[in-house]
């Protein structure tokens, strides 16, 4: 896939639309980032608590003036859907769970704006069509809504359209991509693929006890804003040292596996944990995320983590492991 293109069924994503006229005050006080986007712009972004943890990873398209399209993952439909509903509570806004209405499909691929031009009339250039913004489209006949967001850390778009449309798509794309290696692609492949890449994953990556400025997500929080939930637990983070941080891990030994919750030392020392880990073809080795903490309360760098020795434990045995702030695999590179 990192060479062709993949074909993924992302249906399980959550999908909730948000409408009426307090659609955007309800889900700009959630989120971290700025929703006030223009109509088409797709907004990456957290849900945090009061104490500035995440409690939602997800992205917000605006449609309309006052129509909104979140996507979140399958694992959190339940507890998303709540807080949303928790938060839309004596609003003007009209609020609807359409995941099990809507079929999305993931192209994902260095070949995957060749395959799509393919099968739709519209201008999918990197001009006409930039990353984060969606656009209905004409795909094999059916209304689609392409969105171009990508978790593998490759071009791609994410397709959504009605059940019934799926499977005219479906084929459309198939035999457009079969003249560029298309490969169907599953989650445990996404897994693979998103952590190289260095793709957080709410539940193991970031929970409601790491906050966006600890995960590395700073970029995604609109400072000058205004009010959102977490903002005063964040802004008061926000000038001291960053003591936690979430790095990216690579398991020196291509025979040996980790999973998470390993332990990670420097220098024989205890400073943190592995929090997510899977099998990368890239790199011919395991690829991982973890938490580390300075135990001295001092900022971690990337000179800090370069100034000493790595290991982990996996089955009761040290062994070596690379460390880095920066992900280990990047599109074009």
């Amino acid at each position: 896939m990192r060479e062709s293109v993949g074909l993924f069924d992302q249906t399980s994503f959550a999908k909730f639309t948000v409408e009426g006229p307090d659609a955007l005050a309800v889900l700009d006080h959630l989120s971290v980032a700025t929703i006030d986007a223009p109509i088409g712009k797709g907004v990456y972004t957290q849900w945090c608590n009061e104490r500035g943890g995440i409690e939602a990873d997800l992205t917000v398209t605006r449609l309309d003036q006052d129509r909104f399209f979140v996507v979140t993952s399958a694992a959190s439909e339940t507890r998303d859907w709540a807080r949303l509903r928790r938060a839309s509570k004596g609003r003007n806004v009209s609020i609807a769970n359409v995941t099990h209405d809507q079929v999305m499909l993931g192209l994902m691929g260095p070949q995957a704006r060749a395959v799509l031009a393919q099968v739709t009339s519209e201008d999918v250039s990197d001009e006409a069509f930039p990353f984060g913004w969606s656009r209905s489209i004409d795909l094999a006949g059916q209304e689609v809504l392409a969105l171009r967001m990508s978790y593998v850390g490759e071009l791609g778009w994410e397709l959504y359209m009605d059940n019934e449309a799926a499977p005219a798509v479906y084929d459309a794309l198939l035999d457009a991509g079969s003249a560029y290696g298309l490969v169907h692609a599953g989650y445990h492949a996404m897994n693979s693929l998103r952590l190289e890449a260095g793709m957080r994953h709410w539940g193991h990556d970031i929970t409601d006890e790491d906050t966006p400025l600890e995960a590395g997500l700073s970029f995604a929080v609109d400072w000058d804003k205004g009010d959102f939930i977490g903002r005063d637990a964040l802004l008061a983070q926000r000038d001291q040292p960053r003591s936690k941080r979430l790095i990216q891990v690579k398991i020196e030994d291509p025979e040996l596996l980790s999973y998470h919750d390993e332990p990670l030392y420097r220098d024989g020392s205890v400073v943190g944990r592995i929090s997510s880990s899977m099998w990368s073809a890239t790199q011919n080795r395991c690829c991982a995320m973890a938490y580390v903490v300075h135990p001295d309360g001092e900022t971690v760098s990337s000179e800090w983590l370069a100034g000493a020795g790595w290991e982990t434990d996996i089955g009761g045995r040290r062994v070596p492991i690379s460390v880095s702030l920066r992900p280990w695999y990047r599109a074009g590179a």
